[in-house]
């Protein structure tokens, strides 16, 4: 088989792995359905690549949501230092922004797609476009290769190593379609539930459509079921026409995935203002009151609140708009108060695929060798990123994922 490795895929798992394998010496084919590489990481952090995280391994593994322990060795072979080396000694010049976040210089994922390719084709690696894998070849418990169509004809490259690095179900538009769960189940692996993850949230309140395109900066959201805090961050979030999105809104719908399987409705709750405590909000208000005291309450709260949320506060406050500022009890200021710390929406659900950035579930870890990428049931037969049962927030770290486990499998080979 000359040493033939095929890799499925050329997102980022796949063209690391693809990058490594050929360093080894193997002949290393990269079969990718689309018509060009890394059409995910194209549009990845808004089309600027969101490359990694520059922080250390403990800090990355906080961050997966799924699994984290099964990437120890992958993490600590190759951690995000050594993908931001990795990619400078190619010729990428990176930043570092807000949250260790690491984009190339340019803003612009396209020099990382070009920085790889050049790379793959510098090692000779035979890059098959528009090639869609149909089936991986196996024969006693063995990897012989895998069938691939190109342009209406089937064709078979013999190969003793085959790496499967073909993405989720998200962004469906880039071309992932689940192919990499077949193959997997084909070969007799477990594949777990499969749902969208960093994805927005649908909201039941009619009220939220009215606050379309608000975005809100520095404010305090928590997910909840019942008396349980699911999740709860500081940060950026966004009303929309369905609900929210938006940093903390994605990051925490990892979290309730699980929980809105069960009959108990997920609550969102948003502090507009997490720098007052109540005391502090009410004598602020008191103030702004003092200030407009002759003023209808409606026409009194633009110092505190963003034009487009004083029609909703006022109608959830349950405070008459036209009554005069001076009329407002205690008691109704505290309804206030407390109506801004503890902003209540009801979660209806997450979006679909298409507007998530990455799937939740995959291919069982327990059937993968942790420190090879190698499948425990066939020999020969590999698996790297979001294909596998690992998922974390955003930031960088699922591309890390991404690095890390196609550096291992290609390293391993």
């Amino acid at each position: 088989m000359e040493n033939n490795v095929v890799i499925i895929g050329g997102g980022a798992a796949g063209m690391m792995a693809a990058i490594q394998a050929a360093q080894n010496g193997y002949k290393v084919h990269l079969l990718e359905r689309n018509e060009k590489l890394g059409k995910k990481l194209f549009i990845t952090g808004k089309g600027r690549c969101n490359v990694t995280n520059d922080c250390d391994v403990e800090t990355l593994l906080k961050h997966v949501v799924t699994n984290p322990k099964f990437l120890y060795s992958a993490f600590y072979s190759f951690n995000s230092q050594d993908m931001m080396a990795f990619l400078e000694k190619l010729g990428l010049h990176l930043k570092t922004e807000r949250g260790n976040r690491v984009f190339p210089g340019s803003d612009k994922s396209s020099d990382v797609i070009r920085t790889l390719e050049r790379a793959l084709k510098d090692l000779g690696v035979f890059v098959h476009l528009e090639s869609r894998v149909k089936k991986v070849l196996i024969q006693d418990n063995a990897v012989t290769g895998v069938e691939y169509v190109h342009g209406g004809k089937t064709e078979n490259i013999p190969a003793d190593k085959v790496i499967v690095a073909t993405g989720g179900l998200s962004y469906p538009s880039t071309g992932s379609t689940g192919d990499g769960y077949d193959f997997a189940r084909a070969a007799g692996h477990t594949v777990t539930k499969l749902m969208p993850s960093l994805v927005p949230v649908n909201i039941r309140e009619d009220w939220c459509k009215s606050l379309q395109g608000l975005s809100l900066k520095n404010v305090r959201a928590g997910f909840y079921q019942g008396k349980k805090k699911l999740y709860e961050d500081f940060g950026e979030m966004l009303f929309t026409h369905f609900g929210v999105s938006g940093p903390l809104i994605l990051s925490g719908s990892a979290y309730i995935l699980k929980a809105l399987e069960k009959e108990t409705p997920v609550r969102l709750v948003i502090d507009l203002k997490p720098a007052l405590s109540f005391e502090q909000l009410d004598a602020r208000i008191l103030r702004d009151f003092e200030k407009n005291i002759n003023r209808q309450f409606s026409n009194s709260l633009s110092a505190l609140l963003p034009s487009k949320m004083i029609p909703v506060a006022v109608e959830l406050s349950g405070i008459d708009g036209k009554k005069q500022v001076n009329e407002i009890s205690r008691e109704e200021r505290h309804q206030l108060v407390h109506l801004l710390k503890n902003l209540t929406l009801t979660v209806e659900g997450v979006r679909d695929y298409k507007e998530a950035i990455i799937t939740r579930g995959g291919v069982s870890v327990k059937e993968i060798n942790p420190s090879t990428m190698e499948s425990k049931i066939v020999s020969g037969l590999y698996f790297a990123g979001e294909v596998l049962d690992l998922d974390a927030l955003t930031g960088g770290f699922n591309l890390q994922i991404a690095w890390s486990s196609g550096w291992l499998a290609g390293t391993s080979i």
